[in-house]
C-alpha cells in the first residue's frame, strides 16, 4: 500500500463512480484537496461530501464545461496539482455497422476528446506555474487481441498514443503518465460476469497516488499497469525501461 502524502488539488474527470470515485477517496486520504466532475450532480455530490471535495457537474466532452470545472476548481480550492483524466464510457450495444453513426462517435467524444479537453484546460496554468502531473486513465482494449465492438478499444488506443505523445511535448515540464487500470468490477465491466479475471479495485488509485506523489516521473510517458507492473520495482529500474523502450506499445519484428 502507498503511503505517500500529498500535497495541493486534484481534478478528478468521471469521480462521481467507479474507478474515478476510488481514486478521489485515495487522493483525499492522502492530503490532497479533490474536485469531482461527474455528469450527474447526486454522483458528484454524494462523492465530493464523504471527502469533503468540491462537486462539478457537466460533460467532458464539451469544452465550456471542462474549462469552468477547471476555473471554480481554482478559484474555490486552489491551483490544480494533479489532473486524473479518468472520464469514459464504454461500448454501446449493437454491431459496428449497425449502430448510429452518433452513438458510435460519442464514445470518442468522451473517451479522447475529453481526455484533450481536460489536458488543454489544465496545462497552461501548469506550465505558468512550473508545476503539475497528468494521469490519463487507459486500458488494455488499446492493444489487446480484438473480437469485440470497435468504439471503446479504438478511443483507449487513441488515448494511450495521445498521452504517450503528449508526454514528450511536454518532456521536462509536466509529468504525463497513462495508466492501466486492469480489469475492475465496475457497471461497466459488471457484463463479464463473477469468472473474470477481476484486478483488485484499490490497485489502480495507489498507482495514481504514487504517480501524484513525483516519485515516478522519470517514466512519463510509459504504459504502467495497476496489476501487473510492481511500481516500485519499476521506479527502480526507470533508466533500464526509458533506455530500452520498454512499457510501451511497438511493433514488433
Amino acid at each position: 500500500m502507498s503511503s505517500d502524502r500529498l500535497e495541493g488539488v486534484a481534478l478528478v474527470t468521471g469521480g462521481g463512480r467507479g474507478i474515478g470515485a476510488s481514486i478521489a477517496r485515495e487522493l483525499a486520504e492522502a492530503g490532497m484537496k479533490v474536485a469531482v466532475s461527474a455528469r450527474t450532480r447526486e454522483q458528484a455530490e454524494a462523492v465530493a461530501t464523504e471527502i469533503d471535495g468540491l462537486p462539478l457537474v457537466g460533460d467532458v466532452s464539451r469544452g465550456e464545461d471542462v474549462e469552468q470545472w477547471v476555473a471554480r476548481t481554482e478559484t474555490e480550492l486552489g491551483p490544480i496539482a494533479l489532473l486524473a483524466a479518468n472520464a469514459g464510457i464504454g461500448n454501446p450495444e449493437g454491431a459496428t455497422w449497425e449502430l448510429p453513426v452518433e452513438d458510435w462517435w460519442h464514445v470518442l467524444e468522451v473517451n479522447v476528446l475529453g481526455v484533450h479537453l481536460s489536458c488543454r484546460a489544465v496545462i497552461p496554468r501548469m506550465l505558468e506555474r512550473g508545476s503539475g502531473r497528468i494521469v490519463i486513465t487507459g486500458s488494455g482494449s488499446a492493444y489487446l487481441p480484438g473480437g469485440g465492438r470497435t468504439a471503446y478499444p479504438t478511443s483507449k488506443a487513441a488515448v494511450w498514443r495521445y498521452g504517450e505523445t503528449l508526454a514528450g511535448e511536454l518532456r521536462g515540464r509536466i509529468p504525463v503518465f497513462v495508466i492501466s487500470p486492469g480489469l475492475v468490477r465496475t457497471d461497466m465491466t459488471d457484463q463479464f460476469g463473477d469468472d473474470a479475471p477481476w484486478t483488485p479495485p484499490e490497485l489502480a488509485p495507489r498507482l495514481v497516488r504514487v504517480l501524484a506523489s513525483g516519485r515516478a516521473d522519470a517514466l512519463a510517458g510509459r504504459y504502467l499497469h495497476a496489476e501487473h507492473d510492481d511500481i516500485e520495482d519499476v521506479i527502480g529500474r526507470a533508466d533500464e525501461i526509458v533506455a530500452n523502450d520498454l512499457n510501451a506499445i511497438r511493433l514488433q519484428r
